[in-house]
């Protein structure tokens, strides 16, 4: 392969877009992955404090 073919090659390269779809994609998975695993820790935090306080008043002690 001669210089000038690899000059050729590594343009194409440069100017295709096609594989900036596929970043974008993983980018946005990896935010939604995200908003899930943040909502839930919190519905799970919220859902231990009620429990908990199901309990302390089920049971009459201070929590």
């Amino acid at each position: 392969m001669n210089l000038q073919a690899i000059k050729s090659s590594v343009m194409k390269f440069m100017k295709d877009e096609e594989g900036l779809t596929i970043v974008e994609y993983a980018v946005a998975g990896g935010l939604i992955t995200l908003g899930a695993v943040v909502a839930f820790v919190t519905l799970g935090t919220n859902v231990n404090t009620a429990i908990t306080s199901l309990g302390c008043a089920v049971t009459g002690t201070p929590c």
